[in-house]
């Protein structure tokens, strides 16, 4: 299961659950299968011939299935089969397609070859894929998606931590329909530029992204190592949009980093969770406890989320004994996943979000919060609270779909609400960046502090 919505700026691609941007996760350089080029009207047929056979099974391969295809009578495909992420195959729901949408489709393809300008031949194939594509984004979920062939593949990449981009985290910023920047790596291409969190991602190399896919403007900012992605940003305080220009290199990319403080204070961020995660943490609090901290600040600030099965081993961690999260299907069933309490955290902790911790970190900041063992401190988060599952297809391709909800251990939904900080601090960007003095940092700190005098 995943649980994020981000993407990256580079080529990173993961075990089918993150999307950010320092380099953008899913997508990796690999060569774009197109059609042959045909003459005039040659494309007449192939369209809804490709259509046909896509609708049943997702792109046809020598050995794959599909099941109740009869291209007569009313065209009722009752399944395609589809790989799961454990390599088994199961059957997937369709839809219903008659003489009438046939007839429309057929229709739209012959005034197409008919009138349709355009100096190149029509692709075949991107009109197919653009077909699967329009079934999902019909289901007005922007966490649900197609992946092509290739971005499934860059996807699946994605655990392994190196990246060739930029070096920032990317999201969608819903009010501006645009992309922003929601963190940025330390030592990369992006920070060297002056990226800033919240920088909203107007052009990529001139061209608009407002109302693009996430997949669609990483896919901008992404590009081979050694060459130049040209951003035109806007930042709020701005007279003018800002002109940046960034080399894309490797960036290899730890999810946790940890160190301790003054006065005996641990400090662990985690900027995603992946599958190489839970040992990153895991080294982390052995570090933080062999050296007799007395409280831990945990950072969650800026991170997208990622793995369900993740954020639980680390959840389970520091815990006490009970549920940490469940979920609910739309047919209600539920699945729940506890903590036996063995390593519950024993010393203050003050755990850092803002609105751009969602996903899995609000998982961990929620039962954090909902158990009483941590003093959640910022702003309130990016509110997510739903799974989406990673469904591969026999042609190589895959769909993203919503598949449950999830609850904090008292029963919180929080999709589309967030999570509100026990203690509510702003953060201070001209004091970071002028002066590099983290306000909410050190307020972490202040907050320790009292914890330990009381």
């Amino acid at each position: 299961m995943i649980l994020d919505d981000y993407g990256y700026s580079n080529n990173k691609m993961n075990q089918g659950a993150m999307n950010n941007l320092y380099p953008n996760a899913p997508q990796q350089q690999s060569p774009q299968l197109q059609s042959p080029r045909r003459e005039p009207h040659q494309t007449k047929g192939m369209f809804l011939f490709g259509l046909l056979t896509g609708v049943v099974a997702s792109a046809l391969v020598a050995s794959c299935i599909y099941v109740g295809v009869k291209l007569k009578d009313t065209m009722k495909f009752s399944s395609i089969q589809q790989t799961s992420a454990d390599g088994t195959e199961e059957s997937v729901a369709t839809d219903v397609v008659n003489d009438e949408s046939l007839a429309k489709l057929e229709a739209i393809e012959d005034v197409i070859d008919e009138y349709y300008y355009k100096e190149e031949d029509i692709n075949v194939d991107e009109m197919i894929e653009g077909m699967y594509a329009g079934m999902v984004d019909s289901l007005g979920d922007p966490y649900s998606v197609y992946y092509t062939e290739e971005e499934w593949q860059d996807l699946m990449e994605e655990t392994e931590g190196v990246y060739y981009g930029i070096g920032a985290y990317v999201s969608l910023d819903e009010t501006t329909g645009f992309g922003k920047i929601s963190g940025i790596i330390a030592d990369t291409p992006a920070e060297e530029a002056g990226l800033r969190e919240n920088d909203i991602i107007y052009e990529v190399d001139g061209e608009s992204m407002q109302g693009l896919e996430l997949s669609e403007i990483v896919s901008h900012i992404k590009g081979e190592e050694g060459t130049i992605v040209h951003l035109t940003i806007y930042r709020e305080g701005e007279e003018d949009y800002l002109e940046i220009d960034i080399e894309r290199r490797k960036v290899e990319a730890p999810t946790v980093s940890y160190e301790m403080l003054d006065n005996g204070i641990g400090y662990i961020q985690i900027t995603e969770f992946d599958e190489i995660t839970v040992d990153q943490f895991t080294e982390a609090m052995a570090v933080i406890e062999g050296s007799d901290a007395k409280g831990l600040i945990l950072d969650l600030r800026s991170n997208p989320g990622g793995s369900l099965s993740a954020v639980v081993d680390i959840a389970r961690q520091i815990l006490p004994e009970g549920l940490i999260v469940y979920t609910e299907d739309r047919e209600g069933e539920r699945t729940e996943y506890s903590c036996d309490g063995k390593n519950e955290i024993q010393i203050p902790m003050v755990v850092l979000v803002n609105g751009n911790s969602a996903s899995a970190s609000e998982i961990l900041a929620g039962a954090i919060k909902d158990y009483g063992i941590g003093t959640l401190l910022g702003t309130t988060t990016y509110g997510k609270g739903i799974v989406q599952r990673v469904l591969p297809l026999t042609d190589g391709t895959a769909l993203k779909l919503t598949v449950s909800a999830y609850y904090t251990p008292k029963g919180n939904n929080i999709h589309e609400i967030g999570i509100e900080p026990d203690i509510v601090c702003d953060f201070d960007a001209d004091s970071y960046y002028d002066d590099g003095i983290d306000n909410q940092l050190e307020s972490a700190k202040e907050e320790i502090q009292k914890m330990l005098a009381e």
